[in-house]
């Protein structure tokens, strides 16, 4: 996505589509000059296992101390320590799509109460119940994680914020998976140098390569990864039959044949 920038998009006239390799297609709506006639289509529908389990080893990872456990091994410490469980804890995972299908039932697979946080409530298994965006900071005072998986909108933007972080419980933890801009970075490294959160695992940040002045780097309490929640071994097996579809369609002059396609929003 980074590749494809306005200056490009000046030089290529005979534009027609666009297809991107990730489910997400909040850059293409940042291009300047995307015409109004290119076709947008992505490869949404792989994420949910890798992504799901990422939110899993995040919250795993957190709670049970991981970082100080690595921290200790390359130290040769032997320090013991009690973590904490996701048996009994409750999560909410706000974006309720294909992710949180694979994500909210194996939450419960491990004992976890599942609340869904949508514009728009779904019958989906996995959930114990729902609760509208309008909602999130009552909802908030409730949850032991909350995972993000929300799309990256005007409506989203820094939808995490210090006054959501505020009425989080001083244990809890934030897990986002979706795109730096849904979080105030600033207000978060506030909550969590203030002891307002106990951490956060993060795999999106408003500007990426995270810049390496970032306090989030050296905090004890948050696990740092690079965007790779969706990033897997099994992904070119998996994400190129959707787009040879795509490109079959695309030549034989049947867009309407194309499989997620997105609406050009601008």
């Amino acid at each position: 996505g980074s590749q494809l920038n306005d200056e490009l998009m000046t030089r290529a006239t005979n534009l027609k589509w666009i297809h991107t390799l990730a489910s997400g297609t909040d850059w293409v709506w940042r291009l300047e000059n995307l015409g109004d006639d290119i076709l947008i289509t992505s490869t949404r529908g792989i994420h949910g296992p890798p992504v799901s389990e990422m939110g899993l080893m995040l919250m795993m990872g957190l709670g049970r101390g991981l970082p100080t456990f690595i921290d200790n091994q390359r130290a040769v410490n032997w320090v013991r320590h009690p973590g904490s469980l996701l048996h009994g804890k409750t999560v909410g995972i706000l974006g309720v799509g294909a992710i949180a299908e694979e994500l909210a039932p194996k939450c419960k697979a491990l004992g976890m109460t599942v609340v869904g946080i949508s514009e728009t409530e779904r019958q989906v298994a996995g959930f114990d119940r729902f609760a509208h965006r309008r909602e999130l900071i009552e909802v908030a005072s409730e949850l032991d994680y909350l995972i993000l998986l929300v799309p990256y909108t005007p409506d989203t933007e820094s939808i995490i914020n210090a006054e959501i972080l505020a009425a989080m419980k001083p244990t809890a933890y934030l897990i986002n998976l979706a795109r730096g801009g849904v979080v105030n970075e600033d207000d978060l490294i506030k909550a969590i140098q203030s002891k307002v959160i106990a951490g956060a695992g993060l795999d999106a940040f408003r500007t990426e390569p995270l810049p390496t002045d970032s306090p989030l780097w050296q905090m004890e309490n948050v696990i740092v990864t690079p965007h790779n929640s969706g990033l897997y071994d099994e992904y070119p097996k998996q994400a190129l039959p959707i787009l040879e579809h795509n490109l079959r369609c695309f030549l034989a002059a049947k867009p309407e044949d194309m499989i997620n396609r997105v609406d050009n929003v601008k």
